[in-house]
């Protein structure tokens, strides 16, 4: 996909600058035609050009404005009310225009509206938009096109995008607790050293009494700190920016990156029933709405979130396009818990593969919730137990010397 950077007036007579992306010059005018947009000089994009306090002030509001799961869940859930109540698709996108509160989500409505308006299939409108609609959310829609069940397509599309929302602010939440308590605790210990304990500690420096391990350790953590810091500070930015590119750039990067992930203790074994749960989902799915089995395995592959059970199930599909089965190939992988290859292949012997696939999903979600409960129990008083240990060491460090000191008088 190219991108071309233009200004153009919209339907108020505003003037507008963007950068809309297309695969030729004639598609992008085209879009921008079909979204009611007078085009006034549209040229293909240099990022040099784009660098300007105006655009960047548009990218900020861009992210503030960005689409969540929670907008798709809701755009989902409302076009299948107004579907069954016989409102005709094009007049149910305009509605769900005017009650759609993030304004970019609005704008992606609108224009699928004029494209279906136009004559084209509204899989094929939705499919303009990759980074709002996902492949998996397109194929759904294409399935109940052709099934002439769309209103129970897209309720099924709401409710399992639903569910791999509320797992996925499970797992953000479970950690979100944790990661503030001890950030806070790392910014409070950082400034006592910098701003507090060097003056509390010069007065034992100049007693000249010989200080305890713990003090001494205490006095050269906080001059390196404060000479220091700021050095290792950027220099563990630099390293943290280079691994997150290199994994987003590189796929053996990120291969190895999500292998890790996987062997990481006590966490490792709670993302590989994340995973399974979300294949198994995400395949069951699929298959029920009549995507053929291989076509349903490579989308499911997109969808799973990590390269490793990537590569296992494309290489799954690979298989099945062979005329071999799905619990051959996970059969080879420790990835792939014993409990599911053996369940699947059950399902592929009896023919009720779909059934087998939701009662996996179903198993393994309730085992990460229960997972997650535990995880929360636990980290409050580990917390407690670890902060507690370093507020004592750092009172025993400067307390000590100091009725050392009231002793020797």
């Amino acid at each position: 996909m190219a991108k071309f950077q233009y200004t153009a007036r919209n339907k108020e007579g505003k003037s507008e600058s963007d950068i809309a992306e297309a695969s030729s010059l004639e598609a992008a005018i085209s879009m921008l035609q079909n979204q009611q947009l007078v085009i006034i000089e549209i040229k293909p994009f240099i990022e040099a050009e784009y660098l300007n306090l105006n655009i960047f002030t548009k990218q900020i509001a861009a992210f503030f404005n960005r689409i969540k799961s929670e907008d798709i869940v809701l755009f989902s859930k409302q076009l299948a009310i107004l579907i069954q109540a016989k409102v005709p698709l094009v007049q149910s996108l305009r509605v769900l225009t005017k009650q759609t509160e993030n304004p970019n989500f609005s704008n992606i409505i609108n224009a699928v509206a004029d494209d279906v308006d136009a004559g084209m299939i509204f899989s094929r409108a939705l499919s303009k938009y990759p980074a709002v609609f996902s492949n998996f959310f397109i194929q759904m829609t294409r399935s109940g096109e052709i099934s002439g069940r769309l209103e129970e397509t897209l309720t099924y599309l709401s409710d399992y995008i639903n569910k791999q929302y509320l797992l996925n602010s499970k797992a953000k939440g479970a950690m979100i607790y944790p990661a503030f308590i001890v950030g806070a605790f790392i910014i409070v210990g950082v400034l006592m050293l910098i701003f507090v304990v060097p003056n509390l500690t010069s007065i034992l420096v100049e007693s000249g009494q010989q200080l305890p391990f713990v003090t001494r350790l205490l006095i050269g953590t906080a001059n390196f700190t404060k000479n220091w810091g700021w050095i290792v500070f950027i220099i563990l930015g630099a390293m943290i920016y280079f691994i997150r590119a290199s994994i987003k750039k590189s796929p053996e990067w990120r291969y190895t990156y999500d292998g890790l992930k996987l062997r990481f203790p006590i966490f490792g074994e709670l993302l590989k029933k994340i995973y399974l749960a979300r294949f198994s989902e995400t395949l069951s799915t699929l298959s029920s709405a009549g995507i053929a089995i291989s076509q349903s395995l490579e989308i499911t592959a997109d969808v799973v979130g990590n390269s490793v059970y990537k590569r296992i199930i494309l290489e799954a599909d690979e298989a099945v396009r062979k005329g071999s089965n799905i619990s051959v190939v996970f059969a080879r992988y420790q990835q792939i818990l014993p409990m599911v290859t053996q369940m699947i292949s059950i399902g592929e012997q009896t023919g009720k593969l779909d059934s087998i696939l939701k009662q996996i999903s179903a198993f393994f979600t309730e085992e990460v919730n229960r997972a997650f409960d535990n995880i929360v129990n636990l980290i409050e008083p580990i917390l407690i137990v670890v902060l507690g240990a370093g507020v004592g060491i750092l009172v025993a460090a400067i307390l000590l010397p100091i009725y050392n000191l009231v002793n020797a008088f």
